[in-house]
């Protein structure tokens, strides 16, 4: 009996063992709930900054004329912070309003943009041609279809020739 019990509690002794050792395994980087992120396009425009960073801008430009020695960006930061947050809504207005400005292009360049990968790159390259090009190209090419029309009948041919074969 004794060896029984024994034997069973070195077999979940193992089970957790080789439990903890598939977890370690799984850590690391990539492991968990989180996926692979998605490859960034370099072509994609950049989202506009918020009226806060527009202000900042001017903020540290600012900044660093009143106080050249001055080089630490936390410092620059939380001043900047507590003077966003003391500012009433007219004296943000002109900040807002170049957001707003920067936003309306950045929507029409992103339509632009979901335009081109909708269309993929080859629909660009089709669209900027006159209709006379591509004529031309149909012309100089052949259309095509007359060959299509020959090799299928071939092989239409040819697979009839061998089902009587087989018969």
């Amino acid at each position: 009996m004794m060896k029984k019990t024994r034997s069973a509690e070195f077999v979940t002794k193992l089970m957790f063992v080789s439990n903890d050792v598939d977890r370690l395994k799984n850590r690391g980087a990539g492991a968990g709930k989180r996926g692979k992120k998605a490859a960034n396009d370099p072509n994609k425009p950049k989202r506009p900054p918020s009226a806060f960073f527009v202000f900042m801008e001017e903020f540290r430009k600012q900044c660093k004329k009143e106080h050249p020695n001055n080089k630490s960006v936390s410092t620059v930061g939380k001043a900047g912070g507590e003077k966003w947050k003391s500012l009433t809504e007219a004296e943000k207005a002109p900040f807002i309003q170049k957001t707003e400005k920067q936003k309306s292009g950045y929507t029409k360049k992103m339509q632009a943009y979901n335009l081109k990968l909708a269309g993929g790159a080859n629909a660009d390259d089709e669209s900027n041609k006159s209709k006379s090009e591509v004529n031309d190209e149909d012309e100089k090419y052949g259309s095509g279809e007359d060959e299509d029309d020959e090799l299928i009948s071939l092989i239409r041919g040819c697979a009839n020739h061998n089902l009587e074969l087989i018969r």
